[in-house]
């Protein structure tokens, strides 16, 4: 029997869960990851040696990694003094590796043999991409590493987002999207890791034509400045927008809420009522087609933030979990709608 193509779409913290739940079924796994990211480790490597953002691809490596915990830990490894303070092993490896090869896939491809890589990452492009994002006053800020670090935002909020200039697509990325059974979009930051692989033209119009089914992880919560008050179908929609109205077809939804305790905290730091709710009832959702994938998703162990990590501050402290979220994709993937008992579907 052929095994399921699946492409997963994003970057970060969100890809790496993923990729870690999805790693431990039968499919063939593909990763498309954000070259957007300029912040903390990777954009001081980008900018001093200008180098390609190794922080997202490291993270899907090491989440498909079947390499011995010692050299995931060393990919991950932080250093806490001196000049490379806050830089991650794993980067500065990826970053020698494309100098030594003199191209990022080629060390990417590198880098899969060492850490033995059950799967394929592959960055989205390998152009110089940069965003821009747009506040609802017209003001522009350059750079990814503003959405977490500019409090203009917070205040203003963001209109839109879109790339400095239009990259070209990596072929294999192109390839693997039509090659593929299921593309899995999210989870991660709205506008820092799902939507920049979408304004890469090439990208959302593949997608659009490919024949594989999209499902959508949708977010636990919502972040002040970026995305107040969505609820799941606007994310669903702003997503849509690029790939095609009812182009998705299954949607994740956590709808298990975290404890008072966590959600006041969050909310003290992003603001009331961030919890990402599903109006099932309003007449627009009732219009869409796609169906939507209920449970408990929820990671339930809290987050060590590392001292060493530069932008430990932007990182959520509530996030879904991989094996639940992995066990719901492959129930879904693996059974008829009418069979499902133990997720329910809408």
């Amino acid at each position: 029997m052929n095994r399921k193509k699946i492409v997963t779409l994003g970057g970060g913290t969100g890809s790496y869960m993923l990729l870690n739940g999805l790693k431990e079924y039968s499919y063939d796994l593909t990763a498309i990851v954000t070259m957007a990211d300029d912040g903390g480790s990777t954009g001081v490597l980008r900018d001093e040696l200008g180098v390609l953002p190794p922080g997202d691809i490291r993270q899907c490596l090491v989440a498909l990694s079947d390499s011995s915990v010692i050299m995931r830990d060393l990919m991950t490894y932080r250093f806490e003094k001196g000049d490379l303070k806050g830089h991650s092993f794993g980067n500065l490896l990826l970053s020698a590796l494309e100098k030594i090869t003199g191209n990022f896939s080629t060390g990417v491809e590198e880098a899969i043999k060492i850490l033995n890589v059950k799967g394929d990452v592959l960055p989205i492009s390998e152009d110089d991409m940069r965003l821009e994002i747009i506040l609802q006053d017209g003001t522009i800020l350059n750079g990814e590493k503003e959405l977490d670090d500019n409090q203009d935002i917070r205040k203003k909020c963001i209109k839109d987002v879109k790339l400095s200039k239009e990259v070209i697509a990596n072929k294999k990325a192109i390839k693997a999207i039509f090659d593929a059974d299921y593309i899995i979009i999210g989870p991660g930051d709205h506008y820092g890791s799902i939507l920049p692989n979408l304004l890469v033209k090439q990208i959302s119009e593949s997608i659009k034509k490919s024949d594989a089914l999209v499902f959508f992880v949708s977010p636990l919560t919502n972040k002040m400045g970026h995305s107040d008050g969505y609820d799941m179908l606007d994310y669903v929609t702003r997503i849509e927008k690029y790939i095609g109205k009812n182009r998705v077809d299954n949607v994740f939804y956590n709808s298990k809420i975290p404890n008072k305790k966590v959600l006041i905290q969050y909310e003290e730091k992003e603001g009331p009522n961030s919890f990402v709710l599903c109006d099932e009832k309003s007449t627009e959702f009732k219009k869409r087609k796609f169906k939507v994938v209920k449970g408990d998703y929820l990671q339930n162990k809290s987050i060590d933030k590392k001292f060493s990590d530069s932008i430990a501050h932007t990182r959520s402290f509530i996030r879904h979990d991989s094996h639940k979220i992995a066990h719901a994709i492959s129930f879904t993937i693996n059974n008829d709608d009418n069979k499902l008992n133990s997720i329910e579907i809408i």
